[in-house]
């Protein structure tokens, strides 16, 4: 269950892997191809930048404790052990499903026992370290702030919630993002054999359908090739690396007609309120790999556009899922993405506000903007009169007779509520009665 870093590390007298350890030529792909440095590590960019705080810390050898935050397959454990490698440590792996405080015990008294005889640091990486309880984490506690080991912590879930406070604030957060489609296509570049030769196509299918996850592109590249080369095929493609990942492709180009067909038969099913056909759309962009951004920014629209008034709320779910994308990205944000579009398939529908927009804009392009009432004015300007303002507030009802459209415009109407909104119309009537603008 722990080992240290062994031939993957700069050696420091401590011995390498766990008797159990797999030889390096019968390890996954997955595993054989991990990158030793950052040199070879794909991804990451906003955390690993020139100058940057872990980027320095890797490159002068001086680790900190920390956690790092990400989906599967994101490099978690890759960008772990490059931490150790950089720093010259040993490296103590547990994950925190199988260890308990017993484990995490013997491998501070190991790091202890390399301090006294005056071995290397200990870098410890805890994978999962969300699975641990109160009491298994504050067993650690003692050993970080002493800077007996350094702790790397990994969690697909959010430290702020999963960790206890007072060994999080111990502890640096680096969130991590899934890999896009480039980066997991070259990370699947490097690791294809000569032989068999993998299509360009294929890659991009498996980087594409494995939603950011390199070790499942990985896995599934490993198995193609393993197949192929049984069956003497002398290529992968398409069809060997659908069989490999299970997954059926996605005749879908972002960059098309295909792309356009497929947000328009959203938009149009999820107009026509029908939640599975709005579903079935959602499901073939986001299995092609459809930007989740452009998807949920046609939701925001439809929000105000098709529903609008009728439930003013869809805009918050709409809004909330747009936030959902930007701040979790996919593969989560995808049941946010669909708990919006099932919301927006069955609320009401409503275009009364784009319609009075647009009978709004069309009066102003062919009359021109007519001059606010000077009682409605930000304040006197020289030739100009102020005054007379009636505040709502201070009357009865908060509705007053006063005029509020300019003197061309008065008893123009361009908003007219449909069937969705009657209580909207319900409301507007009696406002209308009681500022005495019934004609209208």
């Amino acid at each position: 269950m722990d080992t240290l870093f062994g031939d993957d590390a700069n050696q420091t007298g401590d011995s390498g892997a766990s008797s159990g350890a797999v030889p390096a030529g019968e390890q996954p792909l997955a595993a054989r191809v991990r990158p030793r440095s950052l040199d070879g590590f794909l991804g990451q960019s906003h955390l690993l930048a020139e100058g940057s705080a872990l980027r320095t810390a890797i490159e002068q050898g001086r680790p900190h404790s920390m956690v790092l935050y990400g989906p599967p397959g994101s490099g978690k454990t890759t960008l772990a052990r490059i931490v150790a490698a950089g720093s010259g440590a040993a490296f103590e792996e547990l994950s925190a499903v199988q260890a308990g405080r017993a484990e995490v015990r013997a491998v501070i008294e190991r790091a202890a026992h390399r301090r006294q005889t005056g071995g290397p640091p200990t870098v410890m990486f805890l994978d999962e370290i969300h699975r641990f309880n109160k009491a298994q984490q504050d067993a650690l506690l003692p050993a970080v702030e002493e800077g007996l080991i350094t702790l790397i912590g990994a969690t697909t879930e959010n430290p702020a919630f999963e960790v206890n406070g007072a060994l999080l604030s111990r502890l640096r957060v680096y969130a991590l993002q899934a890999l896009s489609i480039d980066e997991l296509t070259e990370v699947l570049r490097r690791a294809a054999p000569g032989e068999p030769s993998a299509a360009e196509e294929a890659l991009r299918f498996l980087a594409t359908r494995s939603e950011g996850d390199a070790r499942t592109a990985l896995n599934a590249l490993e198995l193609a090739i393993e197949t192929a080369a049984e069956l003497g095929e002398e290529e992968i493609g398409v069809a060997r690396a659908e069989d490999a990942l299970q997954r059926r492709a996605v005749l879908y180009d972002k960059g098309g007609d295909r792309h356009y067909d497929y947000i328009s038969a959203w938009i149009k099913a999820t107009r026509g309120s029908d939640p599975d056909a709005s579903l079935y759309y959602l499901a073939v962009m986001l299995e092609g790999g459809e930007d989740p951004r452009f998807i949920v920014r046609r939701m925001v629209i439809l929000a105000s556009e098709d529903i609008g008034n009728a439930d003013p709320a869809a805009l918050s779910v709409a809004t909330a899922a747009a936030d959902a994308v930007e701040h979790v990205g996919l593969p989560e944000a995808r049941y946010a993405l669909a708990q919006a579009a099932i919301y927006l398939s069955l609320a009401p529908k409503s275009d009364a506000a784009g319609r009075a927009l647009s009978a709004a804009q069309a009066h102003v392009r062919e009359n021109g903007a007519q001059p606010a009432p000077p009682w409605l004015r930000s304040g006197p300007r020289p030739g100009q009169d102020r005054g007379g303002y009636e505040n709502p507030h201070r009357l009865p009802g908060h509705v007053g007779p006063q005029e509020l459209a300019p003197e061309g415009v008065v008893g123009q109407r361009f908003y007219a509520p449909d069937q969705a909104e009657a209580e909207l119309a319900a409301r507007l009537a009696r406002i209308r009665s009681e500022r005495g603008r019934e004609d209208g």
